[in-house]
């Protein structure tokens, strides 16, 4: 502490104190204290969507990683995880225990848009921070209505933009089939590449399929028989998967436009095969642990560090580890930047004051950046092929519109 001389006032020294003590006050929301952050999580680690629950667990992996070093400004983090078998009453039965039972200070990274849906105006209501939802549907930015709910990843309608704007470039008068989930995050995606296309080109066929649906081989068959020759593939690794070997079965091969929550080499594109992958086209804003180019990259030294001590086990072809990693670096930033204040107001503050951050595993050029107009962190993005057993990264870095609810 600095010394005063003795010519400073009485006066002066009495503000200090008093600014002092304000400074130092603390203040906290629920389930926190001077050693703990209770933070909750929602996903699905059975169900139809079963291939996201890697996230969650990689997501505690790296809580308990921060946690063994000291924590965040001291408290180390409780991380209260729940199964919902991507059913939205389940979410709604597990945000409820989460907030009213487990009095955890925000929900982090719930999957999904169904589920999300059904718990953002719960969430909202009682003034309890829905944080980097994992999912990019474009509603999570609408902060006037929705202002406890932020999204993380590119929303699904830029996305499927920078998809129309490369089928208008390269195969104008292409005949496209489409396949999407009927449901709001499949809805999205329609309306990106639908917006993107305009009046341009019109899609030669659209299917949808169920998420409770077995398989979508009745959907491929028509998409086939239709003759078109581009492939919207607007689904999750499990019917990712399906798509792609049953296209291959059919021996159609048409320019295939894959969704990049379904990129993953380890959950969708292995267990499709490699042979029947070969030229699919995806988007990309993390770093693809399968590309050499990273080899000799920093950050996925770190990001291969960590999976090798805390989660050796795990696949390290599946991207989804790498998404994982780098949400949790985000929320970490976030309560560290909330220092003693840790309210529900200030986590919302801090993430909504997010300037040109960068982690470990985005793509170079990609930063976070977020106000409280704009509670879309991520908007850029960059093309990608399959070629081999990774993907090849080509074409300019897309910086998407704020496109909001």
């Amino acid at each position: 502490m600095n010394r005063f001389g003795r010519a400073t006032s009485v006066a002066l020294l009495a503000t200090l104190s008093v600014a002092t003590g304000a400074y130092a006050q603390k203040s906290y929301g629920p389930g926190v204290t001077d050693t703990e952050i209770k933070i909750g999580n929602i996903y699905a680690y059975s169900g139809p969507a079963s291939a996201y629950g890697i996230i969650g667990k990689t997501e505690a992996a790296y809580f308990k990683m921060i946690n063994e070093k000291g924590g965040i400004n001291g408290r180390k983090i409780d991380f209260v995880t729940y199964d919902d078998a991507y059913s939205p009453p389940k979410t709604v039965e597990q945000a409820r225990k989460l907030v009213e039972s487990d009095n955890v200070l925000l929900v982090f990274n719930p999957l999904g848009t169904p589920p999300n849906t059904a718990i953002q105006k719960y969430l909202n209501d009682r003034k309890v921070p829905q944080l980097f939802v994992a999912t990019g549907a474009t509603k999570w930015n609408d902060p006037k209505r929705f202002p406890w709910t932020m999204g993380w990843q590119p929303s699904y309608q830029a996305e499927g933009q920078i998809y129309a704007q490369y089928v208008l470039k390269n195969k104008p008068n292409a005949k496209l089939a489409i396949l999407y989930q009927n449901d709001d995050y499949g809805k999205d995606y329609l309306k990106g590449m639908l917006d993107g296309l305009g009046d341009k080109l019109k899609p030669h066929i659209v299917l949808t399929y169920e998420v409770t649906d077995p398989t979508i081989d009745s959907q491929m068959a028509r998409l086939a028989a239709s003759g078109a020759d581009t492939f919207y593939n607007v689904t999750t690794p499990k019917f990712a998967a399906q798509a792609i070997k049953k296209a291959a079965e059919l021996n159609w091969k048409p320019l295939h436009l894959l969704n990049s929550v379904s990129a993953s080499v380890g959950a969708t594109l292995k267990p499709a095969g490699f042979e029947n992958s070969q030229g699919i086209i995806s988007t990309a804003y993390l770093k693809d642990p399968t590309d050499p180019t990273w080899k000799d990259d920093a950050g996925y030294k770190n990001w291969l560090a960590f999976i090798d001590k805390h989660m050796p086990d795990a696949d390290k072809t599946n991207a989804l580890l790498v998404y994982g990693y780098t949400v949790s670096q985000t929320m970490v930033e976030v309560l560290r930047r909330c220092g003693d204040n840790l309210t529900r107001e200030n986590v919302m503050r801090q993430a909504a004051s997010l300037s040109d951050l960068s982690h470990d595993m985005l793509l170079p050029g990609i930063k976070i950046n977020t106000s409280a107009e704009r509670f879309a962190p991520i908007n850029q993005e960059r093309l990608q092929v399959f070629k081999g057993d990774r993907w090849e990264l080509f074409g300019d870095l897309f910086t998407a519109a704020n496109v909001s609810h």
